[in-house]
């Protein structure tokens, strides 16, 4: 009775905790609640651990599960405190894969100790967790590594998707053995080798500018993982939990693809990011660069009426969070009307943005959605644009032959001037050319993001 309240009130936290983590505003308290929920159903769950054949838990056990929660504890908080912002997006996804690793372990485990009179849903719950945990394990970890930059670009091949769907058919089939009653652990390790072929494969032909939504799919799949755990070893917790992170990751998922206006399936598939170099750049050559000095942007800045600051990635690479929170209390010092603009897909993971600059204390309130500040950007008088490429790029939707054509983006070119904050005219993560850069209202001001916005926050104070 004791363990199901306390399991029923785990639910509950995780369910506010998740439904807080929807607004910039609560995301820190939700977050915190759904910890304490999660604290809670481990302690209700370790009274009932039990050894194989119900035999009871040895000293020994119990001492090396403490080890692991302790071990776990310390990890997790030392990577939360000691990673750098920029790193953000590769510590979710290597802790989504070590989620997804863990609920494929249990599932071996528990296929381990099958019995004659073992349920056909134990069976097939627990080869679900172990194909979609291991998936997500493998496929999380070329992630990480394509977030690092080692091979943010898509890696194709022949018949890639003969190959994997041959190995969906194989993995089914073994599946389809296993169920029957041959559950031998050698049959499981090649089911669970077939699994982070899989995992692999489908992650390595899709380029890195669909990695966030690439990290919230897999995400999902970590929660299913989970929650298939749950319905095999009948943990209540788990089943919960699961289920919220599993529909949770699908919801935003599918939000980031209508964002940028592409199905999953194009995610998955289409190889996006594997760009013609020749056909881009012939998208951009009209118009020519114009750079614009610290001291001329400073002026743009303080004479404008209305300023929206569009941060991207490069923002989080110079660490200039702090200095564009300054650069925006000096400007509304002198009467200029300052917005922050966010584009759901901005940086290089769901939310990076925001947790970017709550960070810096930017007030909510100064956040703006894509949605609600493109029918106003041919009122505003500046945009500046900080580190950010492909989401302010008009070729997604002017250019057909752009591999983003159709997504949409924050419509910068529409303001009166657009300052472009950048170190060089390199691409963005699309790999393609940036028309806006062209155009006759845009200057570039070269330079480090963090020096360069110290040196407009010392101009702006000084004028």
């Amino acid at each position: 009775m004791i363990t199901s309240l306390a399991f029923l009130i785990a639910a509950v936290l995780f369910i506010l905790g998740i439904k807080m983590l929807a607004s910039p505003k609560t995301a820190r308290k939700g977050n915190f609640i759904a910890g304490v929920g999660m604290v809670l159903a481990l302690l209700a769950v370790l009274p009932q651990l039990h050894g194989s054949h119900g035999t009871s838990v040895s000293l020994g056990k119990w001492l090396l599960m403490c080890v692991g929660i302790l071990l776990g504890l310390v990890v997790g908080a030392a990577g939360a405190y000691k990673v750098k912002m920029t790193a953000m997006p590769q510590m979710v996804a290597l802790f989504n894969g070590a989620g997804g690793g863990a609920a494929a372990l249990v599932a071996a485990i528990e296929f381990a100790h099958l019995t004659p009179t073992s349920s056909l849903v134990f069976v097939i719950s627990m080869l679900c967790a172990a194909m979609i945990g291991a998936l997500s394990l493998s496929g999380s970890i070329i992630a990480f590594f394509k977030l690092e930059g080692h091979f943010d670009k898509p890696v194709t091949y022949p018949a890639q998707q003969l190959l994997n769907g041959l190995l969906f058919v194989i993995s089914a089939l073994l599946a389809l053995v296993m169920t029957m009653g041959s559950h031998g652990m050698v049959l499981m390790c090649l089911f669970l080798l077939i699994a982070l072929a899989l995992g692999v494969l489908m992650v390595m032909p899709i380029g890195g500018a669909d990695m966030p939504v690439v990290i919230s799919l897999l995400n999902s799949f970590t929660g299913l993982a989970v929650a298939a755990d749950g319905f095999a070893i009948d943990n209540v917790a788990m089943i919960i939990a699961g289920t919220l992170v599993g529909s949770s990751g699908t919801i935003l998922t599918l939000a980031m693809c209508k964002a940028m206006n592409r199905p999953v399936t194009n995610v998955l598939f289409s190889a996006f990011g594997k760009v013609d170099a020749t056909a881009s750049a012939a998208a951009a050559s009209t118009g020519s660069v114009k750079s614009v000095h610290a001291d001329e942007a400073a002026l743009l800045l303080g004479m404008a009426g209305r300023l929206v600051i569009v941060p991207g990635y490069g923002l989080a690479v110079a660490q200039a969070q702090h200095q564009v929170r300054q650069l925006a209390d000096e400007l509304a010092k002198k009467g200029v009307e300052v917005v922050f603009a966010i584009h759901p897909v901005a940086g290089r993971m769901p939310g990076h943005m925001n947790v970017l600059l709550a960070e810096a204390d930017v007030p909510y309130d100064q956040l703006i959605e894509m949605e609600s500040i493109n029918p106003e950007m041919d009122r505003v008088d500046v945009c500046l644009v900080i580190g950010a490429n492909d989401v302010v790029n008009p070729a997604a939707h002017e250019d057909k032959s752009s591999p983003i054509y159709g997504m949409p983006i924050i419509e910068a070119e529409k303001s009166g001037t657009v300052i472009v904050m950048k170190r060089s005219m390199g691409k963005g993560f699309a790999g393609i050319e940036n028309a806006l850069f062209l155009r006759d209202n845009c200057r570039m001001l070269f330079g480090d993001a963090k020096a360069s916005l110290q040196e407009l926050v010392t101009l702006v104070k000084a004028g």
